[in-house]
């Protein structure tokens, strides 16, 4: 009896196991036998510094830095959101913009305060997201979702995470943190660049070990 084919092992740059669930669902649906792994699988390696200036740079900085340490093809994603009366800031500074890093809380709050006398028709943003494909021998692909919106004037909704609360999506009456989590990941900007990322994954991953 022939043995099966193991499966590749792609690895996720994450430790939130929520975006493991959601790439695997993705590759999974594209009809790709890929085994995927969060960074989790791999305690000794670092995180990697976000050093680029743009989400392209960190994604691939991240992608990167994984495959060369486990010698297996990687993914990462950067995102944040981009106020179109700021410039496109926050942007990669999404998640520190009020100084300290992961305090959505006072990021909100201070957003809110800066763009607060910007009348509705003003007040349009979007979330970006770039996501990355590397392998060991240096090859990389990266490609890009957004989810187009207009920002509310206060937090509405329990559900997500960082600006969700604030960012009412084009064609909806409601916010990202009042949508289910399905009905999140159908339109989000980081669903639409692990989507993107399919026929990479495709092209490239039979060319690994």
């Amino acid at each position: 009896m022939t043995a099966q084919p193991q499966a590749q092992r792609l690895v996720l740059a994450t430790r939130n196991a929520g975006k493991v669930v959601e790439l695997h669902a993705i590759l999974g649906a594209a009809g790709l036998g890929v085994e995927l792994v969060g960074a989790d699988a791999y305690p000794e390696i670092p995180d990697v510094a976000e050093t680029g200036v743009t989400f392209a740079e960190n994604a691939l900085l991240k992608a990167h830095a994984l495959a060369q340490a486990t010698g297996l093809p990687a993914v990462a994603d950067d995102s944040g959101l981009c106020v179109d009366v700021l410039g496109g800031a926050p942007g990669i500074f999404s998640a520190r913009w009020a100084g300290t890093h992961g305090d959505d809380k006072a990021n909100l709050e201070l957003l809110l305060a800066q763009i607060g006398d910007i009348a509705p028709p003003n007040r349009g943003a979007h979330f970006a997201c770039a996501a990355a494909l590397a392998l060991p021998d240096g090859t990389e692909r990266v490609v890009t979702g957004r989810l187009l919106g207009t920002l509310r004037y206060e937090p509405v909704g329990s559900g997500g995470f960082g600006y969700d609360p604030i960012l009412q999506p084009d064609g909806y009456q409601v916010t990202c943190a009042e949508l289910s989590a399905d009905e999140k990941n159908a339109i989000s900007h980081r669903g639409q660049a692990f989507r993107a990322l399919v026929p990479a994954v495709r092209e490239l991953l039979p060319r690994v070990g």
